[in-house]
């Protein structure tokens, strides 16, 4: 899989949490470099063996009762990342998810935007 060229709409946010990639039976604890409001960059777990054609469930622990968990679709894969897209999100994580990226970004008319884009 090549990295395709640089397409993003929505601005991602350096993030650090507990974050794990599931797959079936299958968990991968994963370092997250950053987030958006439609999927998420995390570093490659060092004993990665995806099948690479399915979805996966990403879950970013905030807390011991918060957490954001998302269904993904693995979009790029470079030698020591991995990107993916939000394919599906509750709204229990929407909306957790949304007041993470609220806090990061300096604009509030910003968030409007990146909503707005979401939606489109």
């Amino acid at each position: 899989m090549s990295t395709p060229p640089e397409r993003r709409r929505f601005l991602r946010i350096d993030f650090d949490a507990p974050t794990e990639l599931c797959q079936g039976q299958q968990r991968w604890p994963a370092t997250l470099l950053d987030l958006s409001l439609k999927g998420l960059l995390v570093q490659r777990p060092a004993n990665w063996s995806a099948d690479l054609t399915q979805d996966f469930d990403a879950i970013i622990h905030l807390g011991p009762e918060e957490r954001v968990h998302m269904q993904v679709e693995l979009r790029h894969e470079e030698p020591d990342r991995l990107g993916f897209i939000c394919l599906y999100i509750d709204l229990d994580s929407m909306s957790h998810l949304h007041r993470l990226v609220e806090l990061n970004l300096a604009d509030g008319t910003e968030m409007m935007r990146e909503l707005r884009q979401l939606i489109e």
